[in-house]
């Protein structure tokens, strides 16, 4: 026997296996099992496995060819396989009853089985295993087989579970042998499924993987068939089994399939009765009344009213003290009037188009919320029920709801879900047709987001609009998302009001026992069109044909009571005219309502804080100096030595530095954002900072947690140890999700005024992906629902050549969406015009500069007394900008918030020789301050610097226009000019303008063209627009400024040549830092890892010690063995010559990986205050040193993937008088300013 043979019996043994037993294809098989076989023992072997001695591959096919040719040429036994006669066949060969069982095998198949690891013979043949024990093989297998089908049924019986009350989607019952019909078929028992017909009343022992047997351990095989019949394919379809928890799949299991187990009384009957009397009963008033107006009903799943019911109850007798609802459109009005129990006057007074009394534009009422606290009369305890207003983006309340409960969980303690359970409704088609859904399904397990278990609900219409499931998804059912999170999911017949309560309370018990999500799937339909105005015939006739002949599920129910003797017609009767007595009485009562009020339909009131205080009081946001100490010490300190904490060496010279500034009393941006977040700590204010990577930042800046190097899980944040008595500090990186994850953020800023909540984007512009929770919730929640929301987003923003992808964070579009009038003068003279202006805008939005700055505005979100979202463009490079500095007096109690810094340099001092007035915001004023200097136009060029956008400060911009009658004024931004605030600020400064009489002036537009793409991704187009900008608004170069820079690049050439020679041209190499030396205290940017890809490279800090590398000359293009970063300019293109004497100096102070100059950084424009290399002339043979690649900015890359002869020189600001002119101050021009270089 060959090795082909040898495939062919496998391959029969196989299909013998498949079941396919009274076919044509096991007839066949059988017969060439026999032939095989028949023709191995002729030649007298009898052990199977020695079939393999054979040495032709092509036997079979062999036979075959040749049968084709010839049939008669083959023995008879080839030719009746290959023509596949099996009339033939089967006359010759009749098959024994008994092979119709399953892994029934023939006699020879037990008698030659070969001992796989045994001792050889002598001959090196195999020895023969021993014969099988003597025991009753058949009753073993039948009990596998029974326990096989049983987990078929476990495992695959919702697809057989009757669950479509249409029943156009259902299982084809079957006849069995006793002549009862089954649901389940192939599709669930699978090979198992002939086995159903055989003896049904052969007794079996239950394994221990079933509890249908309750306290019986043996059942026949009808009983087995029939009880799992019963519970896996009647009106509940459970999916459980890919849960990989044992614990959780038997406790699902006990509660299914024990006897008795869904059982109700005949007083739980009744109750379900009158509570869906009641959820229909409402519905059928509203069509009534209402014919024609929009309500979205709930007709065709009114059972979804009784079962959230009893989600209620159940919880609150679990001890839930708070349930939060979120949903779409769809039931809502129902959901309000039945669970909530908001007074049905109130919301048949929606319908009569009253006139509001209070300020906002309110919303339709199907999309409004309620806050209600009330007695739940069946467990007889006080529970507040929130129903969360929603836009129509359907799932898009689902991480609102869920921020909400989680910050209610914080505010009363509950770290375990055990008060708070939160509820969402979710539509089929949405569910699952919409990403958020997915990206707020993977927030359930994470630390920092775990709501301890969601209920999810599904009102399945079995239609999306006029779309029917299969063209909406491509999943068998619309709930299969939730198996991500290995959620159980019970799917229900909604005409069956008995199983839908079971489920009820079959998921809140599994929420309580096990903290985790769990869905409802309440199969029903839609009785009317998406609306009550639409006809569904359109696009579903079939479906609308039978839902018209179709009772609904009231009648049905009352119908099956009423048989059984739990209540009587009467009583019915009784229960549905004493609903409909009181839908007329709240009728007449909204007849008599005139006026009705937003904030009455507030779900989320802040009870006591608006009580008593004065909102238009602005209390000073200063600390004093002893707390900014404090803070920076703790913040600035590695752990304590008796943690044992091994931190990473770079991360302890940053922690240097930072003592350092603190001693210096300066602080970078970091800093000055950690003294936000300490003060408002020691306050007791709650401060939260979620986003993707914000406990190192992006740019590897913040650093709040940092990681034991030797340790997993082991963290140190220093700003949880600052005070015993502080608040708790919450810091968390997010799953790579914006919109689920700021959905989160906002709604937990909707919880309580009393903390500050904030997301950071990792660059601005990833809020693309966030804009419907933007629009429709952070922008326009205040004006439609009258909720308040101090939520702050944090977006880094500026143009330093990262792309397109990289560069903006869309400011243009927060502008646009900001409701103050552009053509309306404010009233600047009122003493309290700063609050009334932020109290009436709908956002705040900020492009900041200094990190004193950053301080003020985010303790002034919780110091004002109303919220308001804030919106702020934060910077990249300015991170770690050597100017970017604020001194501690900008911090202490005598400071406060500048929404507009003004020029107190030359020109701010005399104000009648300048001859034009800069106006800019953010980042590009130290591009314009640098080239101002290069120009030198300190005194006759102003720059003023607009640090709050919206609202628009009109009283300060006015005193700078009338301190400048004489000056031209410009806006100049580095946005293209259809971005950035150009079109928000120019109406506005018009505005400003024509309140003047005597003016007639204009602002002119200074910045790159309009440009569909948001920035270049292209280094040399990127620095072509850097030069128009800076020559629109300061000119070219003189020839005196060319030759000032020349002298001044010759003696940073001598200065570092000379420093180079005095110096040993090797260190160890734990003697400087990676990228030059030692920065001096304070001076000098935060060190830190380099980040590759994700974050410009100019705010990276280089980590691993590295010699000092001898100066080399290096030509004025790139040798040509030098490897060029894809991507980049041309060297000689692009560098400037005072860059490349700047890089040379050694004694600079650090700029963590940046371009050498202290005053550009890597990934920004070019430094402003040296010439433009095509400006600058110089001999083409003339050489120049350089530290690092003449390339003047890199990508984002670490200074490893750049050439190996690099390194980036961390340089001080030239000391001699000649490298800065002399008549220019720092940029805030205080005398003492300890960010201004020393001289």
């Amino acid at each position: 026997m060959n090795q082909c043979r040898l495939r062919s019996l496998v391959r029969v043994r196989r299909s013998l296996a498949l079941g396919l037993r009274a076919t044509d294809h096991h007839i066949l098989a059988r017969q060439a099992l026999r032939t095989i076989q028949t023709t191995a023992q002729g030649r007298g072997v009898h052990d199977l496995d020695s079939f393999a001695n054979g040495c032709s591959a092509a036997y079979i096919e062999g036979l075959y060819n040749k049968w084709k040719r010839n049939p008669k040429s083959v023995d008879e036994s080839w030719n009746e396989l290959f023509s596949g006669d099996d009339r033939t066949t089967a006359k010759r060969r009749p098959l024994p009853a008994s092979h119709f069982r399953k892994y029934r095998r023939p006699p020879v198949e037990r008698t030659a089985m070969k001992a796989r690891s045994g001792a050889r013979t002598a001959s090196g043949g195999a020895s023969a295993a021993p014969a099988a024990p003597p025991s009753d093989w058949k009753n073993i297998d039948d009990h596998h087989v029974i326990q096989a089908i049983i987990r078929a049924y476990q495992s695959r019986g919702h697809l057989a579970a009757d669950l479509d009350p249409l029943g156009i989607v259902g299982p084809k019952k079957l006849k069995s042998v006793d002549g009862t019909h089954r649901h389940a078929a192939r599709e669930v028992l699978r090979q198992h499924y002939s086995y159903i017909f055989n003896d049904l009343n052969t007794m079996f022992k239950l394994p221990s993987s079933t509890m249908i047997g309750g306290d019986q351990e043996f059942l026949t095989l009808k009983e087995i068939l029939d009880r799992l019949e019963r519970i896996y394919c009647g009106h509940i379809g459970v999916e459980y089994m890919q849960i990989t928890s044992l614990t959780k799949t038997n406790w699902i299991r006990d509660r299914f399939e024990k006897p008795g187990g869904l059982d109700l009384t005949k007083e739980e009957k009744k109750l379900i009765l009158e509570r869906l009397t009641r959820s229909t009963g409402f519905e059928n008033f509203l069509a009534k009344k209402f014919s024609s107006e929009k309500r979205f009903g709930l007709e065709g799943c009114d059972i979804m009213i009784p079962c959230i019911k009893e989600v209620v109850d159940r919880a609150t007798k679990q001890g839930v003290e708070s349930i939060l609802i979120g949903m779409a459109h769809r039931g809502r009005l129902n959901v309000l009037a039945n669970i909530c129990r908001k007074p049905i006057a109130d919301i048949l007074s929606q319908f009569h188009g009253l006139k509001a009394t209070d300020s906002g534009s309110g919303d339709v009422k199907y999309h409004l919320g309620v806050f209600q606290e009330r007695l739940n009369r069946q467990t007889n305890r006080m529970v507040r029920i929130t129903v969360v207003a929603n836009p129509s983006h359907l799932e898009h309340v689902n991480p609102v709801l869920l921020g909400k409960a989680r910050a209610e969980m914080f505010q009363r303690g509950d770290t375990c879900g055990s008060k708070v359970m939160p509820i969402i409704i979710h539509g089929d088609a949405s569910f699952s047709g919409q990403g958020v859904v997915y990206e707020s399904m993977h927030l359930s397990d994470l630390p920092s987001y775990t709501t301890y278990g969601t209920i999810h609900i599904v009102s399945n219409n079995q239609v999306g609009f006029t779309t029917d499931p299969r063209f909406s998804r491509s999943s068998r059912y619309c709930t299969d998302v939730a198996k991500v999170v290995n959620a159980p999911i019970l799917h229900v017949n909604a005409d069956d009001p008995e199983a839908c309560i079971q489920c009820a309370r079959i998921v809140t018990d599994y929420r309580t026992r096990f903290r985790k999500d769990v869905v409802i799937d309440i199969v029903g339909y839609r009785r009317n069109g998406h609306n009550e105005a639409d006809e569904p015939m359109f696009t579903q006739p079939l479906m609308y044909q039978r839902i018209r002949k179709l009772k609904p599920c009231l009648q049905l129910y009352a119908e099956k009571l009423i048989k059984e003797g739990v209540v009587t017609d009467s009583e019915f009767k009784a229960m549905v005219s004493n609903y409909e007595k009181i839908c007329e009485d709240a009728w007449t009562k909204s007849k008599a309502v005139k006026s009705i009020k937003y904030s009455s339909w507030i779900d989320s009131p802040w009870p006591g804080f608006f009580e008593g205080r004065d909102r238009l009081k602005l209390c000073p946001t200063g600390v004093s100096t002893d707390t900014l100490k404090t803070i920076g010490e703790m913040f600035s300190t590695p752990p304590p030595s008796e943690h044992k904490f091994e931190a990473h060496k770079g991360i302890l010279r940053i922690l240097a530095q930072r003592t350092q500034m603190v001693q210096d009393k300066v602080a970078d941006w970091s800093l000055g954002e950690a003294f936000a977040f300490g003060s408002l700590l020691k306050e007791g204010i709650h401060v939260r900072l979620s986003g993707q990577d914000v406990e190192r930042g992006t740019f590897s800046h913040r650093h709040h947690v940092l990681h034991h190097q030797k340790e997993d899980k082991v963290v140190y944040n220093s700003l949880d140890h600052l005070y015993p008595d502080q608040a708790p500090y919450s810091v968390c990186n997010s799953s790579l999700s914006e919109c689920a994850v700021l959905g989160f953020e906002h709604g937990y800023s909707m919880a309580s005024p009393h903390a500050l909540v904030i997301w950071e984007g990792q660059f601005g512009d990833f809020c693309n992906t966030a804009q419907c929770i933007i629009d429709t919730f952070i922008a326009s929640g205040e004006t439609k629902w009258v909720r308040q929301s101090g939520v702050v987003m944090l977006l880094p923003h500026s143009m330093e050549g990262m792309g397109p992808e990289h560069s903006s964070g869309r400011m243009e579009r927060f502008l646009q969406m900001s409701d103050d009038d552009p053509d309306v003068y404010p009233d600047t003279c009122d003493a309290d015009f700063v609050a009334r202006q932020l109290m009436s805008v709908n956002w705040i939005v900020t492009n900041l500069s200094t990190p004193a700055n950053l301080f003020h505005c985010l303790r002034r979100q919780v110091n004002m007394g109303f919220r308001k979202p804030l919106i702020n463009f934060s910077p990249k490079s300015l991170l770690r900008h050597p100017l970017a500095r604020s001194p501690f007096k900008d911090f202490n109690e005598c400071s406060s918030f500048q929404r507009l810094i003004p020029d107190k340099g030359p020109a701010g001092k005399k104000p009648e020789g300048v001859k034009k007035l800069v106006f800019c915001s953010g980042k590009v004023y130290y591009d314009l301050f640098k080239e101002r200097d290069d120009h030198q136009q300190v005194e006759t060029v102003a720059l003023v610097r607009v640090e709050q956008l919206c609202p628009f400060p009109y009283d300060l911009i006015s005193q700078q226009l009338e301190l400048y009658p004489k000056a031209e004024l410009l806006w100049a931004q580095e946005e293209h000019k259809n971005n950035g605030g150009w079109f928000y600020v120019q109406p506005r400064f018009d505005t400003a303008l024509l309140k003047n009489e005597n003016e007639s002036r204009c602002i002119s537009y200074r910045g790159r063209p309009p440009s569909s793409s948001p920035a270049t991704g292209n280094k040399v187009q990127h620095y072509s627009e850097y030069k128009a900008l800076i020559k629109s608004v300061f000119g070219e170069l003189t020839p005196e400024n060319k030759k000032r820079l020349e002298e001044q690049i010759k003696k940073q050439q001598a200065k570092a040549k000379a420093d180079a020679q005095s110096k040993p041209s090797t260190k160890p190499p734990s003697t400087p830092p990676k990228g030059g030396s030692t920065p001096p205290p304070g001076k000098g940017g935060s060190g830190g890892k380099k980040r590759s890809d994700s974050s410009p490279s100019a705010t990276i800090a280089p980590t691993g010690p590295q010699p000092r590398k001898p100066l080399i000359s290096m030509p004025s293009r790139p040798p040509r063995g030098g490897k060029q970063r894809s991507g980049s300019a041309p060297a000689p293109d692009l560098v400037d010559e005072a860059s490349a004497a700047r890089n040379t100096e050694p004694d600079s102070p650090a700029h963590d990986g940046a371009s050498p100059s202290a005053w550009k950084r890597s990934g920004s424009a070019p430094a402003p205050s040296l010439a433009p290399r095509a400006s600058a002339p110089r001999s083409p043979s003339k050489a120049q040193t350089y530290r690092n690649p003449p390339s003047p900015a890199h990508d984002g890359a670490a200074p490893s993937t750049r050439q190996d002869s690099s390194e980036f020189i961390k340089r001080r600001p030239a000391k001699d008088s000649g490298s800065r002119s002399r008549t220019q101050k720092n940029p805030e021009e205080s005398e003492l300013d300890p960010t201004r270089p020393e001289h």
